[in-house]
Order: structure tokens, then C-alpha cells, then sequence
């Protein structure tokens, strides 16, 4: 082993460690400890740290104090167990399982039964009474060791187990014999050393040394990377390894194991929730290749160990103070906890949830605040399926994780990616996934198996990805060989459309229209909250959105162009307009206009055409000031280059080109082919625009500048309150700013002169350029408010061209972890991000009451809102159905700086 000088102590006995010690022990450790200073029954055992496992991947090999610390607190539960690791006459047996951090349902590695052997399996069925399940649990411990620890294909294993119960004409593994498993044991070890070249190993102490080793090498398997990229689960934290006496479910009738959940994960009602299996191992359960029965039941076939599961559940809800997950096994009438963690749960169960457990005074509603997210808001704005439309029902299953997917049936993961990149919208289906499915679950829009409960690895996943599920859809049979599904004489092939309802567990044939979800509906005001017949999510929504609006410091506004988008950004809560985007005026009819301003040869044409433009920008405004009467609207003037409201430089030559050939060429046409090539460039985002094109374009921005202050005016003498902001965009220096606002300034007391009314009109810039970041102090001189373009600063300080780079090297960014997600979603906090926070000081520092906002879609990206609240923003601004989002997480950002000041 390598040589480690550190000599901090990588083992803890479950009696020494407690749930806070997550980073150190792992989520299940950590939970083990807590369940076992609260006097639970749970197994004895040890845990070894994240520490240890850091170690061995940094160097190949784990520290070298690893086996003396493992030694010592191995022979102190042999101790105390009564007897050893792989002994002969009564071996101990042990299970070595992960544990990171923040949970991996299925990611990473497991092996049951560690001490099993030629010899020890003997003694084991001798001191159990029972040859079938000494052999049984051998098998299974072949099994695991051989695909996990050495490589061997796990299929080599299902087809002997498969043969072994087609000639002994069973369909389950538990009616195989102990002289059927014998052989099958057989069978594995010859497949362990064909396919590994070496036997199974027969000494039990090696056994776990390599089972450890294995769970520290599945941290960086290509599963738990893509999961930890999707789930944004930082690379470096290492998981720890849980070392537990093992206790057997497999032992009859009278034992059994099984998963529970102190509320529904799928809907968040209290009641009874769980999957149990007789006489099965814990890895059957969340497999789901056995089909369960729900907990409920247990109290018919084991009623003193629901009880005593029932009281635990409770014990461990007040405790959690949260939905908890359970993983529990009864050894022959005797209960045992394995496991317990804050459990994964559907968006709508959160928010229910956090409002029971205000109400139940577990919680204060900061801390309900703190338990929903963005993310699971957005997802409850997706639309559902229409109750009123016609459908044809093909079965039903579990409602494993809500929403309403609509895709072609494909049944394998390479499928779903294939189709999925080729811009098809899929619904997996399997008889049951395993984590090998995990690229096709998350490249599908919905997840469906004919096998397993809400406990099984598709629902678990699915869940905590936020993609519809439905399980255990028992009528369906799915052939994945012949890539098709039949139920009841229809058979549904590859290709053909299907349904799935994650909320009711139905699957429907073909497409079903879907209508607005109940959310959206109350955010635009068709749904009250509180009334007789409004929806119980709906009043969770409600109460966590109040308190969220309550407690927030940032501002949250709408991008919007016209009249429609910003009366809808405000029924959802808009608190104004943070970018109104002028160039979007100027497309349709009004093409021809600009087309004329661009053709001008002389200053009367040019006045011409911006006297024809100038109407129709202020009826725009009118309008928009109306919508927004009392609160702020930002307009940028115009932005993008002048080429963009003219033809496609190809086509128009065609078009050239093909009449001259004929010889009745458009004189229209030749002057536009030569304006287009007057200003075509070669990278026109860093070229003729903005700010640039208002000092180029003598009258430009002072047309914008004359309908914005105009419309004000008729809004104010019409006893509104308008509230405009005019906004230079592209600007890189103080001197560009300075030119327009001095021209702008005289526009704005014309009008106030021409119109009687006193306009209080505010002129400031975006910060887009890394130059007017660096320089925001001088620029702040001239500066009213500064709207931060995280767009264009992410482009310019990447060095990216957006329309370019996501379409060609961003996916292979992110398989490679260069990137954890990309910068345009979330804002890149170390390099764009340390350019904003700079800004904003210097910018301050100038002008004590700037007001400084930000109008990119970073805007509504719920982690770059909480950067946004932390650097002093006034405001975020998103498209209009981002806007509860970005309330909440302002809410949310709120809170938790609150509660850190606290501390």
C-alpha cells in the first residue's frame, strides 16, 4: 500500500460517528451512525471515509494505515458478533457498500455476503438450518463479486440463473432448490474464471479487501460521472464505504426485506408507502426484477415487525424532520434497519410537504423554503395530459415520478440516445433499468417498465431527475428482443407513439393532447388558491410564493418586447420590464422601412425614413407603458447589426445574378445586393452594432430616444405613471456613453418643453464587453443603472460564439467534465462572474445609488440568481415564464443568507 504520513483515522465504528458527519462518513454512513445513537437496531458495523477513498484514487492504491485501522475494527465486530470473517463452522458474513455524500441511487458498488466459500457455505447451512438459502446467498455473492469486482459481464450470470429456472420449469428464482443452486454455483465460478482468469477468490479477508477497492473504483465509473453531471455533483468528494454484519431476508417466509417511505415520494401524503418482498435480499427490491407487495401488507404476514417499523418511521420523520427513506430486511421475525436518508421526491410532494410540515411544526417557513427549489417549480409549469380527451388506455402501473410524456416507444438506451439526438422525443421501455440505462433515462422523455415498484431503480432515478415514470405496469409484456410491447392482443412496435401518465400510473396508445398544469393556471390567475375547489399543490405553491415574495431583497423583471408578453410576465409576477429588446420592433412590415434607412443616400432620405419609423416605435411603447403603468421598462435601444433587416447575401445574389441574366435586373434589388456587401463582416457580433451603429447613424437612437420620451409623455398627461429607462447597449467606454447621452439628454428636453410634463427618464448602459466590466467606474460617471448582458459577456470572455460552439464542442465539454454544465445556463462565477462582482464595486463606488441589474437568461437560472442576490444586484430579469422561478430563488437566496448571518 502507499505510503501516507496523514495520520488522521480513516475508519469510524458505527457508534462513533452521527448525520452531520456527511462529508467524512457519506450520506449512509453518516445515517447508520445517527440510527444507532437513537438506539435502532441496525447491524453493527464500520464505515470508512471519503478521506481514504480520495486517497486511493489519487494514488492508485489506499493509504497505507487502510488495513491495520480496517483489521482492528473487523476484529472488534468479530468480537463482538461472536465469531470471524469466513470462518468454517459459523462464518460471519459482511456486506461492503457505498455511500457518498449526496445520494446515487444504483451508481455505484455492492457486494452482499463477503466471507462466503467452498467451506463456509457449509457451515452456513448448518448453523441456519437451511441448505437452499446457504447456497442461495453463495450465488448471489459470485454473482455480485464477478460483475463488480472483476469485471465479468453481468448477462453471463442472468442466462445461467434464467437457464437453471427454465429446466427446472420455474419463473422464479426463490422455487429453485438448494441441489439447483449448488450447480449454479458450479456454473459461476467456471464463468468467474474463464471470463476474469482467476478463480473466485476463497479467503474472506481478500474477498473484502477487493470489494472495497471496487466501491472506491465506482466513484469514477462512466455512470456515476454522467449522473453526477446530471444531478451537478462536484467530482471530487470521493464516497465512503460502509463495512455491515450482514442480516438475511432470504432465510423464508418469515423474512423478507423491503424499502419504506414515512409520506408518498411521488405525491407527498402521509400514509403508508413501501415495497416489500418475502424471503428476497435488498438488492431484489430496488432491481425490481421481482415484483412487490405493497408495505401495507406486511401487517398481515408480520405484524409485531410493522409495528415496530411503523413506530421507527415515525421516530425517524421527527427526527429528519423530512420525508425519510428506509431500507429495512426482518431476519426471521427479527427487524433490522440498513439504511435511511432525506428521500428523493417528486416536485409537487416537496412543496406539499414543506407546507405539513409547517403546519405539523416540524419546520418554520424558512426552512420550508429551503426545501423546494426552482427546478422543481419549473417542472410542475409543464403542461398535463387533457382529461376530456379521447384516449386508448393500453394499462396501468405505479405512478413512480409525475408528469406527462408523450414519445415513440424504443426499448433499449442506445435507441433513445440515437433517436433522442436525432430530435425525436422517446419513452424508454423496459421490463426493468438498471444503472446501465441511466444515458437512455436521461436522453428519454419518460421511463416505463413492466417490473418493480416505487422503489426501483427506474423510479428512484427518475424521480431525482424529474422524468416521468410509470413501474411495475404488470399487464405489459415487453419483449426487448423483438423491440415491442403487447397488452391484450395490441401489440406496440418500435416507433409507434405512446403516453404515459406519471401522475396515474396510465399508459395510453398514441399521442394525448396535454392542457396547461394547474400551476400555470394560478400564476396567471385562473386559479385561486384557496378556493373550494383549488388544487392542494396549488395551495403549497401559494403559501411557499408568498413567503418566498416576503423575504426577497432582488427584484424580479421580465424580458419583453410587446404589449401580450408583458401583461402575461406580469400576472406571473413580473415587477417590471428589465430588457425590451427595440430591434424585434423593426421585423415584419417594417422591414421595408429600415431597408430605407439603409439605402439612404442623402440626409433627407435618411430623415425620411426615420420619420416613418418614429410612429410606429412610439405607438410600440404606448403600449407597453400601459401594460407596465407604475413600474419600470429598461428598452435597449437598437443592438444588432444593420445587415441582419436585410436579405440573405446569397439569395439576393441568385436573384441578381438570374435578372441581369435576363436582363430585367430590379434597381431596387442592385442597391441592396450593394448594401448588404457594404456591410457584410465577417464577425458582425464584434462589429457595426450597438452603440456603434447609434454614432455611425446620424438620428438613429435619437429617433428611439424622441418615441420613448413622447410616449411617456402622452402616458403621463393621461394620468399614467410611466416609467421608462433608456439603456445604450455595447457600450466599451465612458466616451461612447457620454456622445448619446448628451444627444439623448436634448431629445428628452425637447419634448418635455414640446409636451409640458416633466419626464424623470433614466439613461444607463449594459455591461456586456469585458472592457466596460474592467472599467465600470468611469463608465458609471455617465450611468444611470447598469444592466448586466451575460449573454454577450459570456461570449466575450469565453471567447465563444454561442450559434457556434453548443451545436459542435460543448457536448464533448461536458462528457469530458470540463465544463459541469454550460456557461450560458448557469453563469461561470469565477471568470464572467468575478468580472460582474468587480463591476458592481467599482460601478458603486462611483455612484453610490447606481442601480444595477441583470437582463441575460442567467436571469432566471435558479443557481445564477442566488450568485445575482450575493454580489448586490437590485434585480433579475427573465423571459415571462421564468419569473416564479427566479422569485422563489430570490426568496430562497434570501433566506439562506439570512439564516448563514445567524449562524
Amino acid at each position: 500500500m502507499s505510503e501516507n504520513k496523514d495520520p488522521q483515522k480513516f475508519v469510524y465504528d458505527f457508534t462513533e460517528g452521527n448525520k452531520d458527519l456527511k462529508d467524512l462518513l457519506g450520506g449512509k454512513g453518516a445515517n447508520l451512525a445517527e440510527m444507532t445513537n437513537l438506539g435502532l437496531p441496525v447491524p453493527p458495523g464500520f464505515t470508512i471515509t471519503t478521506e481514504a477513498c480520495k486517497v486511493y484514487l489519487e494514488s492508485g492504491d489506499a493509504p497505507t494505515a487502510l488495513r491495520d485501522e480496517v483489521s482492528a475494527h473487523l476484529k472488534a465486530l468479530e468480537e463482538r458478533m461472536g465469531k470471524q470473517l469466513g470462518q468454517a463452522d459459523d462464518p460471519l458474513l459482511v456486506s461492503v457498500r457505498s455511500g457518498a455524500k449526496f445520494s446515487m441511487p444504483g451508481m455505484m458498488d455492492t457486494v452482499l455476503n463477503i466471507g462466503l466459500s467452498d467451506v463456509s457455505v457449509a457451515g452456513l447451512a448448518t448453523q441456519s438450518g437451511d441448505e437452499r438459502f446457504a447456497w442461495d446467498s453463495y450465488r448471489r455473492l459470485i454473482q455480485m463479486f464477478g460483475k463488480t469486482v472483476l469485471g465479468v459481464d453481468g448477462e453471463l450470470f442472468e442466462e445461467a440463473l434464467e437457464a437453471a429456472k427454465q429446466a427446472k420449469k420455474v419463473t422464479v428464482d426463490t422455487d429453485l432448490a438448494a441441489a439447483d443452486l449448488k450447480k449454479l454455483v458450479k456454473q459461476f465460478k467456471k464463468i468467474v474464471e474463464s471470463e476474469a482468469g482467476r478463480e473466485f477468490p476463497q479467503d474472506a479477508r481478500e474477498q473484502m479487501d477487493l470489494a472495497i477497492n471496487a466501491v472506491f473504483d465506482s466513484w469514477n465509473t462512466d455512470r456515476a460521472k454522467l449522473y453526477r453531471r446530471q444531478e451537478r455533483i462536484p467530482g471530487d468528494l470521493g464516497t465512503a464505504v460502509n463495512v455491515c454484519s450482514m442480516v438475511f431476508g432470504n432465510l423464508g417466509p418469515d423474512s423478507g426485506t423491503g424499502v419504506a417511505f414515512t409520506r408518498d415520494p411521488a405525491s407527498g401524503h402521509q400514509g403508508v408507502y413501501g415495497d416489500y418482498l418475502q424471503n428476497a435480499q435488498g438488492e431484489d427490491v430496488v432491481a425490481g426484477i421481482r415484483n412487490t407487495v405493497p408495505l401495507a401488507d406486511l401487517e398481515s404476514i408480520d405484524k409485531k415487525s410493522y409495528d415496530q417499523l411503523m413506530q421507527i418511521m415515525e421516530t425517524l420523520e421527527n427526527h429528519y424532520k423530512d420525508l425519510c427513506d428506509i431500507e429495512f430486511t426482518i431476519e426471521r421475525g427479527q427487524l433490522w434497519m440498513l439504511q435511511t436518508r432525506v428521500g428523493k421526491r417528486t416536485a409537487g410532494a416537496a412543496f406539499r410537504i414543506a407546507t405539513q410540515l409547517v403546519d405539523q411544526g416540524l419546520i418554520d417557513e424558512a426552512e420550508a423554503l429551503q426545501r423546494v427549489n426552482g427546478a422543481q417549480l419549473a417542472q410542475l409549469m409543464f403542461p398535463r395530459f387533457d382529461d376530456e380527451a379521447k384516449t386508448e388506455l393500453l394499462g396501468r402501473g405505479i405512478a413512480a415520478s409525475p408528469g406527462a410524456a408523450v414519445g415513440k416507444a424504443v426499448f433499449d438506451s442506445y435507441t433513445a440516445i440515437k433517436w433522442s439526438r436525432s430530435g425525436e422525443k422517446v419513452i424508454l421501455i423496459r421490463r426493468e433499468t438498471n444503472p446501465d440505462d441511466l444515458e437512455g433515462m436521461i436522453a428519454a422523455e419518460g421511463i416505463l417498465t413492466s417490473r418493480g415498484g416505487k422503489t426501483s431503480h427506474a423510479a428512484v432515478v427518475a424521480r431525482g431527475m424529474g422524468k416521468t415514470c410509470v413501474c411495475g405496469a404488470e399487464d405489459l409484456e415487453v419483449d426487448t428482443k423483438r423491440r415491442r410491447m403487447t397488452v391484450g392482443g395490441i401489440v406496440i412496435e418500435e416507433g409507434d407513439l405512446v403516453s404515459i401518465d406519471g401522475s396515474t400510473g396510465k399508459v395510453y396508445r398514441g399521442e394525448v393532447p396535454v392542457v396547461p398544469s394547474p400551476v400555470v393556471e394560478y400564476f396567471e390567475g385562473r386559479m385561486h388558491a384557496g378556493a373550494d375547489d383549488a388544487d392542494e399543490l396549488v395551495a403549497a405553491v401559494h403559501r411557499i410564493m408568498a413567503y418566498a415574495d416576503r423575504v426577497r431583497r432582488l427584484r424580479v423583471r421580465a424580458n419583453a418586447d410587446n404589449a401580450e408578453d408583458a401583461l402575461r410576465a406580469r400576472r406571473f409576477g413580473a415587477q417590471g420590464i428589465g430588457l425590451c429588446r427595440t430591434e424585434h420592433m423593426f421585423l415584419g412590415e417594417r422591414r421595408e422601412m429600415v431597408e430605407k434607412l439603409i439605402l439612404a443616400d442623402t440626409d433627407e432620405e435618411r430623415e425620411s425614413a426615420l420619420a416613418a419609423l418614429l410612429p410606429l416605435q412610439k405607438a410600440d411603447f404606448i403600449e407597453l407603458f400601459e401594460s407596465m403603468d407604475g413600474l419600470p421598462v429598461t428598452v435597449r435601444l437598437l443592438d444588432p447589426p444593420l445587415h441582419e433587416f436585410l436579405p440573405d447575401i446569397t439569395e439576393l445574389s441568385v436573384r441578381v445574378a438570374l435578372a441581369e441574366s435576363r436582363k430585367d435586373a430590379n434597381e431596387n434589388d442592385l442597391r441592396l445586393l450593394q448594401a448588404v456587401h457594404k456591410l457584410h463582416e465577417q464577425n458582425p457580433m464584434l462589429g457595426l452594432r450597438g452603440v456603434r451603429l447609434g454614432l455611425v447613424i446620424p438620428g438613429l437612437f435619437a429617433m428611439q430616444v424622441r418615441a420613448i420620451a413622447e410616449a411617456a409623455a402622452q402616458r403621463k398627461n393621461a394620468k399614467g405613471d410611466p416609467r421608462a429607462e433608456i439603456m445604450i447597449p455595447l457600450v466599451g467606454t465612458v466616451q461612447e456613453l457620454e456622445i448619446v447621452r448628451e444627444e439623448a439628454d436634448r431629445v428628452i428636453e425637447e419634448v418635455q418643453a414640446a409636451t409640458g410634463t416633466d419626464l424623470k427618464l433614466t439613461i444607463g448602459t449594459m455591461i456586456e464587453l469585458p472592457r466596460a466590466a474592467l472599467t465600470a467606474g468611469q463608465i458609471a460617471e455617465a450611468a444611470q443603472f447598469f444592466s448586466f448582458g451575460t449573454n454577450d459577456l459570456t461570449q466575450t470572455v469565453w471567447g465563444f460564439s454561442r450559434d457556434d460552439v453548443e451545436a459542435s464542442f460543448f457536448t464533448a465539454y461536458l462528457e469530458k467534465g470540463i465544463f459541469g454544465v454550460s456557461p450560458f445556463e448557469t453563469i461561470d462565477k469565477d471568470g464572467v462572474g468575478s468580472l460582474v462582482r468587480s463591476a458592481v464595486e467599482a460601478g458603486r463606488a462611483t455612484r453610490p445609488d447606481l442601480k444595477l441589474g441583470v437582463c441575460g437568461e442567467h436571469g432566471g437560472d435558479p443557481e445564477s440568481v442566488h450568485f445575482f442576490h450575493e454580489v448586490g444586484l437590485d434585480y433579475v430579469s427573465c423571459s415571462p415564464f421564468r419569473i416564479p422561478v427566479a422569485r422563489l430563488e430570490a426568496g430562497r437566496a434570501a433566506a439562506e443568507s439570512r439564516g448563514s448571518d445567524s449562524r
